[in-house]
């Protein structure tokens, strides 16, 4: 006998279930591809490479919205990166949800994650339309894709080692040095 498909539900319906508490902070989920899935554990290199990014990237205050392990709103996602750039808003987001085209750079740090993070979360990214998403791969190396295609797949991808810098496609003076955040 085959088995049927997975209920999906919607970006709408899982933000009800959060408002009626029949999700809270302790479900630790996320919603992608209509599917509720469990977010993956962190580690202390993990929570270490958090630290070291709000560290880094909290002086751009004034020109973007620093958004920690919060959802990004996409088609039928609700996924939680671990640090969002979002473009500056007044009000914070608060009468507005970010989604896609509100993301300048959208980060998952990576230890046991990584595969997810590529093969699931990346294509997501890409299809959604976000400019810039990179990997902070916890092994040594930052992957970086930019240009999203339809297809779910990025155009421009490389691989940024503890020497290498790189500057943020959409925030233009704006260049960090990727040994700051590698471990």
């Amino acid at each position: 006998m085959e088995k049927p498909p997975p209920f999906r539900w919607t970006v709408e319906q899982y933000e009800n279930m959060i408002r009626h508490g029949i999700l809270t902070e302790n479900n630790n989920v996320e919603l992608i591809r209509g599917e509720i899935v469990p977010k993956m554990p962190k580690g202390d290199l993990h929570t270490w490479c958090l630290k070291i990014l709000i560290r880094l990237f909290g002086p751009l205050s004034d020109r973007t919205i620093l958004s920690v392990q919060d959802p990004i709103y996409l088609a039928d996602s609700a996924p939680e990166p671990d640090v969002v750039l979002l473009a500056f808003r007044d009000d914070c987001y608060r009468s507005v949800k970010p989604r896609a085209a509100d993301a300048l750079l959208v980060v998952e740090v990576a230890d046991s994650s990584l595969k997810y993070d590529r093969e699931v979360k990346g294509p997501l990214y890409a299809e959604n339309g976000i400019a810039e998403y990179w990997i902070v791969n916890l092994d040594g190396c930052l992957e970086v894709f930019r240009q999203p295609q339809p297809d779910g797949t990025y155009a421009d991808s490389q691989v940024l080692r503890s020497g290498d810098s790189l500057s943020l496609s959409l925030l233009p003076g704006v260049s960090v040095a990727v040994a700051e955040f590698l471990p």
